[in-house]
This record gives structure tokens, sequence and C-alpha cells, in this order.
């Protein structure tokens, strides 16, 4: 107090109203949203193998306040990974979404080779991605000779039925994920 009277602080010091504040928010909710849409957009091209990359393609996109930080903090909170791609280059991409899978899925480009000993087939994948393909091979079941699947990180074991050549469940694996022998 100054002479009796309340100090009046300059008006940058005032509170901004309600309204303002709501709309700001709005706007960042806004931007965080667009930046989100984008960025999965970008991963789902599977073409950029750093995160330097990635600020840069969000650079050009207008969102100039990106940088290599928030890139890894959107990598890990999406739960992004590094996998490879049908070029077999690393590149950085997001989760298949829950669910069976379907041989028209990009999860054949995760397989990376299919072999048997006679008994079981062997299929290995791109790390991470065991479970996933086996998930699918157990949708296809008994119809197609699948007994059961074993998975790993990045091993599956294929038990076929009892009235499945090994050899014909070796093809088939062959065939669904566009392997050759």
């Amino acid at each position: 107090m100054q002479n009796g009277h309340a100090e009046q602080l300059p008006p940058a010091y005032h509170r901004p109203p309600p309204s303002l504040i709501r709309e700001s928010k709005m706007k960042h909710n806004d931007k965080q949203e667009k930046l989100a849409k984008a960025f999965k957009a970008l991963l789902k091209e599977e073409r950029f193998g750093s995160q330097a990359e990635i600020v840069t393609a969000l650079q050009e996109m207008g969102f100039e306040n990106i940088n290599q930080s928030k890139v890894s903090r959107m990598l890990s909170r999406f739960g992004a990974v590094r996998t490879r791609n049908a070029k077999m280059e690393m590149v950085y991409c997001l989760p298949v979404e829950l669910g069976v899978p379907t041989t028209s899925s990009p999860l054949k480009n995760l397989v990376l080779d299919v072999d048997h000993n006679g008994a079981l087939v062997v299929i290995h994948t791109s790390p991470g991605a065991a479970q996933l393909i086996a998930r699918l091979l157990d949708s296809l079941g008994k119809a197609e000779g699948i007994l059961g699947t074993i998975a790993g990180d990045d091993t599956i074991f294929i038990t076929p039925t009892s009235d499945t050549d090994i050899e014909e469940l070796y093809l088939s694996a062959l065939e669904l994920f566009e392997q050759t022998p």
C-alpha cells in the first residue's frame, strides 16, 4: 500500500478472463490433436528411420515448435517401434491394432524366414512381431492344419494337426507370407 491506496498491478499481471483461458486451452488441445494425427499418418508411411527425419517432416507440415525430444515422447506415448518395412529398411511404425490380424495386413512384411524340421514349422519374425503372427495363424486353426502355435519375441513354433503333412503346412505358411523356399 502506498499513500493509503492499494497498489495497482500493471495490466500484464492481470489474470485473463475465464473465457479467454478456455479458448486458449481449446486451441492448444486442437493443435495437439492435429499434431498427433499428423504424427500417426507419418509413421503409417513406414519410411522414417530416425527421429530427426520425423522432426523435419512435421516441421514441413507446419509444426514449427516440434523438436527431437517431443518426437521421442510421442514415439513412446503411441508405442511406436522400429521394424523393417517392405524394402527391408529399419523404420518407425505404430503397433498393429489389437484384434485378429488378417493376411492382407502388412504383418507378412514382418516374417523373415519360414522353415521346418519334419515335426514343427518354425517362423522367424522381426523382433516383437511373433505373437501377432501367431495370433493370425491360430485364427486359421485346424481347418488349415494348425493344431496350435507357441510364440516368443521373434520365433513361432507351429504344431500341425495329426492328419496334416508337415511339408504341406510348411508350403502353406510360405504361400501365406509370400516367402520362397
